[in-house]
């Protein structure tokens, strides 16, 4: 069973990833669609990380990882560098955490 959704799920990008190199084939309105795939799928998996520390949801200044993801996330604005976003986050979840 295991191998057999391994390999649905690897026919399914494969195919994908093989189409892509044609990039005719897809309509301009998709070409445009697919760019938001990689934020949106980021958002999902950081959002509740950076919303719900202890499964409930909190928005409040005590939530450290919520500030350090704002000045991760202001970095990453300014300085559009993956390093540096990742540094100045834990670096800011780490002096926010030996400061509070």
């Amino acid at each position: 069973m295991i191998a057999a959704i391994g390999a649905g799920t690897f026919a399914i990008r494969f195919s994908l990833i093989a189409l892509s190199g044609r990039s005719d084939r897809f309509p301009a309105a998709a070409q445009r669609a697919l760019r938001f795939i990689p934020p949106a799928i980021f958002a999902a998996l950081a959002a509740p990380a950076f919303l719900m520390p202890d499964d409930v949801i909190d928005v409040s200044p005590d939530n450290l990882r919520l500030l350090a993801g704002i000045v991760a996330s202001l970095i990453a604005w300014k300085t559009r560098s993956v390093l540096w976003t990742i540094v100045s986050g834990m670096a800011s979840l780490w002096i926010l955490d030996a400061i509070l």
